[in-house]
């Protein structure tokens, strides 16, 4: 394996740690101390993974571990690219080639400028670190490689939409180019899709390009022209010429021009990540608004799929029954459905079948006649009478007792209902959406939910994926939150830390979506910086911090902290708490006091 290949380990603010040489065949990585890459970190396993030499490059492959991420996505398996980002746990590393320093000694330094190659890198860097803009850095850029290489000219070509356009043109003195544009358009398509460097010494007697209308029109003489690509990903060319010296560069320039164009790719495609993260509140808000799903937001398949079935059954009249754990979001879906709907000008009406006690939830469903039963002073009219020419949202649906589904049902079937207390009944127009976080044909089998109501409702079935399965969309939701409750509390807060970040794609969120929201708003409220760090999210345990803590007080810790983000989801109702975590109401007060005995 190539010995200049390294992992470099990253420390915070992604500060290189130590550098490990990958140079074997096949190179382990893990904590355990006969690991050729060792390294130590919450999370990591004795032989977490392995990088391994194969025709198709250097593959890396997830052996023992929990988890394996790169670039932010989990994978099993991933051919390494320079710049990659692993993430092994608790411990982050960077795929590094470095460049052959042997031919450094040998760049000759630019006319008049006796800084060389590495001051010139140097200068940019420092640039970089100062501006993201994309545009100024391309002017850097061909300003530095006219510089180093001695040629009169360059551009920068970019690949839009996958057809290449010039996004920049310098000349010698560092100003930009007017007129027309002295390149050859066969000499770029070549670079562009072989993605080799290339020297053509003079164009206009090259048997290969001496044809071209360009190199005609324009008499080209020496050209060199390298590709710009990173991870596998083609950017596009940085295109020098010089019309007036044949045989201008020689291989000594290609090498240096494609060092430092692997360098310049990599800078250029993290600025415009950052240009492209840079969206104002106007711009986010219309293309929230664009995507037309209302508070509906991700971009992982399972959701675009989710948005397809929305789509689709909004235009109908059907039963829809949403099926997803505490938090995925079933109320919206719902919404979403009713807005998309041809019943959108009509109410859209909510009810919890499981947050009403049994013996009034009768009368919130259907009303009641004054002097029903005690207490019915004066007529109501019930949910399903409400939500007439509209949606009626049933939440919980797996909570509602069996004598009350044997009336649902009916009025489902006839759309008709009668109040409590009354013999006559009044005819509804409604569509029907039940949500549970039950899964319901399971109910069916231990009996606890009618087989002949299910099926009335199933005849739509969406399934909400938790968030832990939309690793995607969790950072995006993420910033939703942070930008969304920024400006209700008037926090000039407008991002996450790293380590921040990472316990983001760490956590399991056993509260899914609400949770997040829940720990996003709280962060802000208590945020003391700039930016928001795990630890205001109260996910700071996950970051490394030198420390090991047991397994007894690990689980101590996991269970004050999970009991006491499911009694912020209930707004702080001790028994619904219990009763969703399945334990005595006293054990939630038991946390409770714990939690209050460890305050200053």
């Amino acid at each position: 394996m190539n010995p200049q290949a390294w992992l470099q380990e990253l420390g915070p603010g992604d500060v290189v740690k130590t550098s490990h040489a990958v140079d074997k065949m096949i190179c382990s990585i893990g904590s355990d101390s006969q690991a050729a890459i060792h390294v130590k970190g919450r999370g990591v396993a004795g032989v977490h993974a392995q990088v391994r030499s194969t025709p198709r490059g250097q593959l890396l492959e997830l052996l023992d571990g929990d988890r394996l991420i790169v670039n932010g996505r989990r994978v099993e398996q991933h051919v390494l690219q320079a710049g990659d980002v692993l993430d092994l746990g608790a411990v982050r590393l960077r795929f590094y080639v470095g460049p052959d320093r042997s031919r450094a000694s040998g760049i000759r330094p630019a006319p008049n400028d006796g800084s060389g190659l590495l001051g010139q890198m140097a200068r940019f860097a420092d640039k970089l670190a100062a501006d993201y803009d994309v545009d100024h850095l391309l002017e850097t850029m061909l300003d530095t490689m006219i510089a180093v290489t001695q040629a009169a000219r360059g551009a920068v070509i970019l690949l839009v939409d996958g057809k290449p356009q010039v996004r920049t043109a310098r000349n010698e003195l560092g100003s930009t180019t007017s007129g027309p544009l002295a390149i050859s358009d066969s000499i770029v398509e070549q670079v562009l899709t072989t993605r080799q460097p290339l020297i053509v010494s003079d164009a206009l007697s090259d048997q290969k390009f001496m044809s071209s209308q360009s190199v005609v029109d324009f008499k080209i003489c020496s050209v060199l022209c390298v590709p710009l690509a990173v991870r596998g990903e083609a950017l596009g060319a940085i295109y020098l010429g010089n019309d007036n010296v044949v045989n201008l560069f020689a291989e000594k320039d290609r090498d240096v021009a494609t060092v430092f164009a692997a360098q310049a790719a990599s800078t250029l495609k993290n600025a415009m990540m950052v240009n492209a993260l840079r969206v104002t509140n106007a711009t986010l808000t219309q293309q929230i608004e664009r995507m037309n799903f209302g508070s509906l937001i991700g971009a992982s398949s399972s959701m675009r799929e989710l948005f397809k079935k929305v789509e689709k059954v909004a235009a109908t009249e059907i039963s829809v029954l949403i099926e997803g754990e505490t938090g995925t979001g079933k109320e919206l879906v719902a919404g979403e459905i009713h807005r998309r709907s041809a019943r959108a000008k009509g109410p859209f009406i909510v009810i919890n079948c499981g947050a009403i006690p049994e013996n009034l939830l009768e009368s919130e469903l259907f009303g009641h006649a004054r002097g029903a039963f005690t207490g019915a002073v004066q007529a109501q009219e019930g949910k399903f009478f409400a939500a007439n020419g509209g949606t009626l949202f049933l939440d919980e649906i797996g909570e509602m007792p069996l004598a009350l589904q044997v009336k649902l049902l009916r009025v489902l079937q006839e759309r008709k209902i009668v109040r409590v207390g009354e013999t006559h009944a009044r005819d509804v127009d409604i569509r029907v959406i039940a949500a549970t976080n039950r899964t319901l044909a399971d109910e069916v089998k231990a009996g606890r939910f009618r087989e002949d109501l299910y099926y009335r409702l199933n005849v739509v079935r969406l399934t909400l994926p938790p968030l832990r399965d939309r690793e995607e969309d969790m950072l995006l939701l993420a910033r939703y939150f942070l930008k969304r409750h920024a400006e209700e509390l008037r926090v000039p807060v407008d991002a996450f830390s790293e380590d921040a970040i990472r316990a983001i794609q760490l956590h399991r969120w056993p509260g899914n979506i609400r949770e997040l929201d829940n720990r996003v708003k709280k962060a802000l409220v208590f945020c003391e910086g700039g930016k928001v760090t795990a630890t205001d999210l109260e996910l700071g345990a996950i970051q490394p911090d030198g420390k090991v803590e047991n397994l007894t007080d690990a689980k101590e810790t996991f269970a004050r902290g999970y009991v006491k983000t499911v009694l912020d989801l209930n707004g702080g109702n001790r028994a619904q708490t219990a009763k969703d975590l399945g334990v005595d109401v006293r054990t939630i007060y038991r946390y409770l006091e714990r939690e209050k005995g460890e305050e200053p």
